[in-house]
């Protein structure tokens, strides 16, 4: 007999944490929400946030409080972020490192990106560009490879991204070339290793190189999207020339803690895709700083993401780095 009711006793459990759920969600925000960024004040993912926390102030009459957090392979602020309470106080803004890359790349992260944090969408992705000192004089990966096997070993370049690396790797490979990659500390160390000709060849963000192309100091040759950037117009994806090779993205997402109510999460989302919709913001926040809108519902970014780990850890083995 017991047994019989088991199931209508787990079933009115469910109900009830649903119904608490909603009831929650129907109250929130009732005080400011606390947003760990992973990278340092004035990047592109603090700014943006930013101009989202002013948009959601306006409809909730409640503010983000942004915390930044960079630092330790961004792992300081997702860490943070996994142990903080699921109540949708807390959020994170995290690149794709920490969810994807890090766990095949160090023994220990402190933390399990898979069940430790919710999903809520992806922010933005950021197109980035392979691009050369314009004084090489080339303008496609044809002329660049001809100019490499012209004068070898006096090429180097940077990209910071290791998809990025691999795809540089797999053009030396097939095209006979012999360019070393450098590491930089960041985008404005590898854009002056650019500027100045001791790293001419660079795999960047293209916040960072507009302007140089726009000076005409700086040649685009190919862009990591899926489409064409409406700022390089003329410059043509690596799909277009035919790679076929894993590619994952940069990007920025916006996570919670685990186990915070999918209610909470979806309102979190909805407003955001509103605010995306809206005149303007896109284009202005996003858009014209070299970024692509990505938004996702939940369920479609959590599976984005079980996608986008298996490709990075394909790119870890191809590369032949092992977890430190």
């Amino acid at each position: 007999m017991l047994a019989r009711f088991k199931p209508l006793m787990a079933a009115a459990v469910v109900a009830m944490t649903m119904g608490a759920g909603q009831a929650f969600a129907e109250q929130y925000p009732a005080r400011p929400i606390h947003v760990i960024v992973a990278t340092s004040p004035g990047g592109v993912s603090d700014v943006l946030i930013r101009s989202l926390g002013e948009e959601l102030r306006k409809k909730w009459g409640q503010p983000l409080v942004i915390e930044n957090r960079p630092g330790g392979n961004f792992h300081i602020a997702a860490k943070a972020c996994a142990q903080a309470a699921p109540d949708g106080y807390t959020l994170c803004v995290l690149p794709a490192e920490p969810l994807t890359y890090n766990q095949f790349l160090f023994k220990n992260i402190g933390f399990d990106p898979d069940h430790d944090l919710s999903p809520i969408t992806n922010l933005f992705f950021i197109t980035q560009v392979m691009a050369i000192n314009a004084s090489l004089g080339v303008n496609d990966l044809s002329s660049l490879a001809a100019l490499c096997k012209k004068k070898p070993k006096t090429l180097s370049y940077s990209a910071p991204g290791l998809a990025q690396a691999l795809f540089v790797e797999n053009f030396n490979k097939n095209e006979g070339c012999d360019m070393v990659r450098v590491p930089f500390r960041g985008g404005a160390d590898a854009l002056n290793g650019l500027l100045s000709g001791t790293t001419p060849v660079v795999f960047l963000g293209l916040g960072n190189l507009l302007g140089q192309i726009k000076a005409g100091k700086a040649t685009p040759l190919v862009v990591d999207s899926e489409m064409r950037s409406p700022l390089l117009p003329n410059t043509k994806t690596l799909r277009e020339i035919g790679y076929k090779g894993d590619m994952t993205r940069s990007y920025f997402a916006l996570m919670a803690p685990a186990h915070t109510p999918a209610p909470i999460i979806k309102q979190i989302f909805d407003e955001i895709g509103r605010i995306y919709e809206s005149s303007g913001f896109v284009d202005k926040n996003l858009v014209q700083r070299g970024l692509e809108s990505a938004l996702e519902n939940p369920p479609e970014f959590a599976s984005f993401l079980k996608k986008d780990r298996m490709a990075s850890g394909r790119i870890v083995k191809a590369s032949g780095l092992v977890a430190q």
